[in-house]
Parts: C-alpha cells; sequence; structure tokens
C-alpha cells in the first residue's frame, strides 16, 4: 500500500522547506506528503506566504519528495465557511478556500481540500435552513473548481467530518455531493476519506467502517488519512497506540478494493505538550509499525 503523510505533526516544530524535508526524506523515509495549511496559512499576505510556501515545495522537489496536494488543517477546521449561517461568513469561507487554491497553484501542487464546512448550531436541526444554504455552498464549488482550474490544478477534495451538524458527515451525505458536483464543476471533485472519522460508532453505529464507504462512494475516493481511533472520539491518535485500525486492516481493505494510486496519509495530531524528541520518535515507530 502506498503510504504517506499530511505534514500536521510537523507543526509548529518543524519549520521551513529545507528542515522539514529532510526530516521527511530523510529520518522518515517518507516520498509522498500532504502539505497543511497549519504551516503556512493562505490567508496571510501573498507576498510572503507564496514565498513560504513555494521554499517547502521546491525543497520537498530537491529531496525528491512529491507533494501530492494541499489541505486544510486544525486552523481553518475552526470555521464554519460555506455552510455558516450568514452571507458575510459565506464569503470567507468560500474566500479561505480560493486563497489556498492560488497557494496551492503557487506551490505547483495539482489538488488542495478541506472539510465542505459546518451549520451552526440553529440551522443544523432546521431541514429547510440546510437545504437552503446546501444549494449556495454548491454554487460556490462550482465558482471555485472554474478558478481551480484557471490557476492549473486539477483536483479539488472534500473531507467527510464525523458530526452531524457538518456536511458532509455519512458515506450518503457523501454520495449526494459528489453526485451533485459530478459534471458540474471545471476540475473534478473527489473525496478526502479519514478512516477515524468512518469508523465514528456514535454517529455511524452499524455502518462504522471503511467497507461502508468504499461500497457507497468508492468511486470518488482520492485519497485517504489514516490514524488509530477507539471509535469513541476523533483521536488522531499513532499506530503506536492501540486501537480499532491495525496494519493488517489497512493492507487488507487496499488489496480487497484494488488500490493503487490513492495514498493513506497519516494524519497524527499531537498533544503541543510533547516534546519533539517524543514526537520525531514516535513518527518513526509509527511508520515502522505500517511498513510492517
Amino acid at each position: 500500500m502506498k503510504l504517506g503523510l499530511n505534514l500536521s505533526f510537523a507543526i509548529k516544530r518543524w519549520l521551513g522547506g529545507e528542515r522539514l524535508a529532510a526530516l521527511v526524506a530523510g529520518e522518515l523515509e517518507t516520498k509522498y506528503v500532504q502539505f497543511t495549511w497549519d504551516l503556512v496559512d493562505p490567508g496571510w499576505p501573498v507576498p510572503q506566504r507564496d514565498k513560504l510556501a513555494r521554499d517547502y515545495a521546491r525543497a520537498f522537489r530537491r529531496a525528491g519528495v512529491t507533494v501530492e496536494s494541499s489541505f486544510g488543517g486544525l486552523a481553518s477546521y475552526t470555521y464554519n465557511h460555506i455552510l455558516a449561517p450568514t452571507p458575510e461568513l459565506r464569503m470567507l469561507g468560500k474566500e479561505h478556500l480560493r486563497q489556498a487554491i492560488d497557494m496551492t497553484a503557487a506551490m505547483e501542487v495539482p489538488a488542495a481540500g478541506m472539510p465542505f464546512g459546518s451549520y451552526c448550531a440553529d440551522d443544523a436541526v432546521n431541514p429547510e435552513r440546510r437545504e437552503e444554504i446546501y444549494k449556495l455552498a454548491l454554487d460556490a464549488y462550482v465558482d471555485l473548481a472554474r478558478h481551480a482550474k484557471e490557476r492549473g490544478l486539477s483536483m479539488l477534495m472534500v473531507e467527510p467530518v464525523p458530526l452531524a451538524t457538518e456536511f458532509p458527515s455519512t458515506a450518503a451525505q457523501a454520495l449526494r455531493l459528489m453526485q451533485d458536483l459530478d459534471g458540474e464543476t471545471d476540475v473534478p471533485v473527489r473525496l478526502c476519506v479519514d478512516w477515524g472519522h468512518a469508523m465514528f460508532r456514535p454517529l455511524f453505529g452499524e455502518d462504522a467502517n471503511m467497507d461502508h464507504w468504499a461500497r457507497t462512494v468508492g468511486d470518488y475516493m482520492a485519497a485517504y488519512h489514516i490514524q488509530q481511533t477507539d471509535g469513541l472520539y476523533d483521536r488522531h491518535w499513532n499506530f503506536t497506540h492501540d486501537g480499532l485500525v491495525t496494519p493488517r486492516l489497512l493492507r487488507e481493505y487496499w488489496n480487497r478494493y484494488g488500490l493503487t494510486d490513492q495514498t493513506f496519509f497519516l494524519e497524527i495530531i499531537f498533544a503541543f505538550e510533547e516534546t519533539d524528541e517524543f514526537v520525531l520518535e514516535d513518527m518513526k515507530a509509527a511508520l515502522a509499525v505500517l511498513r510492517g
């Protein structure tokens, strides 16, 4: 199976293209990464933002590491974006992804993605409001996909999340989104599915497994996040921790569905209190476990 790293493990720790590329290629021996917007904020002033982002991209290329996509991180996930309750907030959410597309283009990276958005508490339980805002969000994605093509990207990605107040959360909702956008956008919009999200038992019950997602939206899944989880929370534990996801489970899934180009990006979120030494050694140990 094809393993990669979402660079979430590095935030606030290993900054700068040369430093991080050397660590990924050398100490972690990894050839594929997903760049997180927690390293360079798409909303920073464009000249400084693009210089920093290009420095990362060039350093990874020199190190023989492919940046396959850029993706929203912890900071981006804080906001409701294009499912927010007011036009002003939805406009800012759309602008957030537009800026991320521009930054991704400056890096010469072909794809960008993030969760679709989050309803506020009142809208989440109002079916009419949900539908009204959802249709506006579809229009926003058509515009954003047009912009992505103009900037040279070949794909946008959406990450489903394990919260009923967001969209999409279920595999059925993800299928609806994909079908609603299919053929309507200038570049394809596909899914980046997180194993920890898909296995969230309080929301999905008996459907809390990746086979359910593969059967429902398998044709639309372009990439995966992998993490260790207990199925009770979105843990983002490393694979040095016991849980529901095992290397054998990952390999069997890969083989069962004949995956080839999709990458399993290890997306681990460490407590900021952990030492840098612990984080690096834990990442090395987890990769050794996954590689078997």
